[in-house]
C-alpha cells in the first residue's frame, strides 16, 4: 500500500505578498488661486479652486485670504453730502456756508435728489418757507432748506452736471476754496484738530477728497 506524502514549501520560498503604498503621491493639495497665489493645505480632498469677483483686490496674511471691495461713487456721494451738512450745522469753522448749498446739489445721492423733488421734499419747502416769513430761523438750520430750494428750482441742464467731469470738477473748486478758508483762517493745523474745530476739520477734509476720488 502506498502512502501519499504531502510536502509544505519552505517559509524561505514564500512570496511576500506586498504591502499597498498608502502614501500620497504629493505631499498636500493646494489651495489654487485664479492670480496664481497658491497656499498650502493639509486636507485629504483634491486641491480646491477658489474663483475671486471681478475689481476686487486680494490680500494673502497667514493663510488667509482677504477681499477688499472698492467703495462705491454712491457711498463717496453719501460722505460728500453727510459732510456738507455737518458744516451746514457746525460751529468750528469760519467758511463762508453758502459755498456749501451748490456742493450739496452737485454731491448728493440721487436717492435725496429725488426725494427733494417728490411729494415730501416739496411740502417740506413750503411749510419751512412759511415758517420763515413769520418767525426768525438762524442761519444755519435756513442753509439745509435752501440746499433742498436749490434743488427744486434748478434748471434741467444744471442738475445734468452731477456725475460728469465737470461738475466734479466744480464741487473740486469750491471745496478747495473752502478748505483753504478754514485751515488759514485757523493760524495752524493745531488748532485745527481742536476739540472745538476737529468736527468741521474732518467734514472739510472729506468734502475735498471726495471729488478727488471721481477724478482719478
Amino acid at each position: 500500500m502506498s502512502l501519499l506524502q504531502f510536502s509544505l514549501p519552505s517559509p524561505s520560498f514564500a512570496t511576500a505578498i506586498p504591502r499597498p503604498n498608502l502614501k500620497p503621491n504629493n505631499a498636500g493639495p493646494t489651495l489654487s488661486l485664479v492670480n496664481g497665489i497658491t497656499t498650502p493645505s493639509r486636507r485629504s480632498d483634491p486641491s480646491i479652486r477658489v474663483v475671486l469677483p471681478a475689481g476686487s483686490s486680494r490680500r494673502q496674511f497667514r493663510g488667509v485670504v482677504c477681499y477688499a471691495a472698492p467703495v462705491s461713487p454712491q457711498s463717496l456721494q453719501w460722505v460728500s453730502a453727510v459732510s456738507a451738512a455737518v458744516l451746514m450745522l457746525a460751529k468750528g469753522t469760519t467758511i463762508q456756508k453758502s459755498f456749501l448749498v451748490p456742493l450739496f446739489a452737485l454731491q448728493a445721492p440721487t436717492s435725496i435728489i429725488s426725494w427733494i423733488k417728490g411729494k415730501y421734499g416739496t411740502w417740506t419747502v413750503f411749510l419751512a418757507l412759511l415758517v420763515r416769513l413769520f418767525y426768525f430761523i438762524p442761519g444755519e438750520l435756513v442753509l439745509p432748506f435752501l440746499a433742498m430750494l436749490l434743488v427744486i428750482v434748478a434748471p434741467y441742464e444744471t442738475m445734468n452736471l452731477r456725475g460728469t467731469q465737470a461738475g466734479t470738477i466744480i464741487s473740486l473748486a469750491i471745496a478747495g476754496y473752502l478748505a483753504f478758508q478754514h485751515f488759514s483762517r485757523m493760524g495752524s493745523l493745531r488748532r485745527a484738530f481742536d476739540q472745538g474745530s476737529i468736527v468741521a476739520t474732518l467734514a472739510v477734509i472729506c468734502i475735498a477728497i471726495v471729488p478727488c476720488l471721481f477724478l482719478v
